[in-house]
């Protein structure tokens, strides 16, 4: 008698895709058995917050089944949906997966800050692949409790930090892990990008009515209910702390990635910030023009401690003394410290990779390639599903790389206090005030 062959659907062999290895990159079908799609063939897509940086995501991924598109202002997603005509149409995306949950693989999470948790976990409860824009959420009990549902359901997820896939953070990691600058000691970083409506906070008092093309209340999600205003959105809510996490939280996962995956960063023990012209009672609801945030990071491993300062808006990366005249800081980018030498590179990790000055980049002999280079960061995800494995910038890295931001907004809400930070048992040791920060409440009707 012939063997008996177990047929086993795409959908569950897709599911089961982050928690074994397969063998192969395609795999063929008379491997799997009869009736078996190859885990090589498109991916069945669902894609949440489909304008702006959400509609790049959708374009992204369009070399897969792009089966539905869910926005919750058809002014914005627009685009999308006249690219994917076929594709289903939802604004609540709760509504999106109760009704398609048979029918898709993933699911691409691209809204605004302060929903991508609620998004995130829906999809992962319900056994689908996750690439979630970055931040990865709003509070650090969001971040705690995406990692440890994602590990349980054992999906394949994304932050979507795409300078993670770039080939300058594999040469930094590789120069900094071959002893380029010595041991590490300070990172000074930035983001020239400024999110402040401190001067606009007057105009809340108007009334606006909401669009017809916008759900106001499905924006809102599980903030607190506000009155619509136009100042929030499009685009500007990153601006306003109850839906965006400022510049901080903009770019520190492209900024910081690089140091923090080179040199295994992990949580800091301390954090502070301060801000020139801001009160954090009287403009709560928005960020300074310009914070300055202090981070300490302990020894770990075979480095020493780590002192990380990173600035925003107004205030500038400081000029290192052995860059040579003639040339820049950059605005956004980072300059990481050694005691035997400099390294200062762009934004997203990339925009050049340099040694300073120029003359020690000219006599290092650069170490051989170890780390393999990625193609494209939607590419890395959708690959991970297939093959059976978990993309460069899974929750369990992504996660944790985001707290740094969100500790940072924190401490600009305890402007100038020295917070000491419990990352283990996820608390402020000497501020109970900061730690009403770490889980606020949802609005009634929302749950995480």
């Amino acid at each position: 008698m012939g063997k008996k062959t177990v047929k086993v659907s795409r959908r569950e062999f897709l599911h089961g895709a982050a928690s074994a290895v397969a063998a192969f990159t395609i795999v063929p079908r008379h491997v799997l058995g009869m009736g078996v799609t190859p885990p090589s063939d498109k991916l069945d897509i669902a894609c949440i917050g489909v304008g702006g940086r959400g509609g790049d995501n959708v374009r992204g991924v369009s070399g897969e089944n792009i089966v539905a598109l869910c926005d919750v202002d058809l002014r914005r997603a627009g685009r999308s949906l006249k690219e994917h005509p076929k594709a289903k149409r939802y604004r609540d995306f709760r509504k999106m997966l109760d009704k398609i949950d048979k029918q898709i693989d993933a699911v691409v999470v691209s809204t605004p800050d302060h929903t991508h948790a609620v998004a995130c976990m829906a999809a992962i409860k319900r056994g689908k692949h996750v690439y979630c824009e970055k931040p990865l959420a709003h509070s650090v009990y969001e971040i705690r409790q995406l990692i440890k549902v994602a590990r349980r359901h054992k999906v394949v997820t994304q932050l979507g930090n795409q300078g993670h896939s770039s080939g300058d953070i594999r040469k930094f990691c590789e120069w900094i892990w071959d002893g380029a600058i010595g041991n590490v000691r300070e990172v000074h970083a930035a983001s020239g990008a400024v999110h402040c409506m401190i001067s606009q906070l007057p105009r809340l008092k108007e009334k606006h009515k909401v669009p017809s093309e916008l759900d106001w209340d499905l924006w809102l999600g599980p903030a607190r209910y506000r009155p619509y205003h136009p100042l929030y959105l499009p685009g500007s809510w990153r601006a306003w702390m109850p839906f965006g996490s400022g510049a901080i939280g903009d770019w520190v996962c492209h900024v910081l990635d690089p140091v923090f995956w080179a040199l295994d960063l992990g949580a800091p023990t301390t954090v502070q910030a301060r801000a020139k012209g801001y009160d954090p009672k009287k403009h709560a609801d928005t960020f300074p023009m310009g914070t300055v945030v202090k981070y300490e990071f302990p020894a770990r491993g075979k480095r020493g401690p780590v002192t990380l300062l990173w600035f925003d808006g107004v205030e500038k990366l400081p000029r290192p003394d052995d860059l040579e005249p003639g040339r820049n800081v950059p605005s956004t980018g980072a300059i990481v410290i050694g005691d035997k030498g400099t390294i200062m590179y762009g934004s997203h990790g990339a925009g050049g990779v340099r040694l300073i000055p120029e003359t020690k980049m000219r006599a290092y002999e650069q170490p051989p390639q170890t780390l393999p280079r990625a193609r494209g960061h939607h590419n890395d995800w959708l690959q991970a599903i297939k093959n059976g494995k978990q993309a460069g910038s899974n929750f369990d890295y992504g996660g944790p790389l985001t707290e740094i931001a969100l500790l940072g907004i924190i401490a600009t809400k305890m402007l100038g206090r020295k917070l000491q930070w419990d990352s283990r048992n996820m608390r402020f040791t000497n501020c109970d005030e900061a730690n009403r920060f770490v889980n606020p409440p949802y609005r009634k009707g929302w749950t995480l």
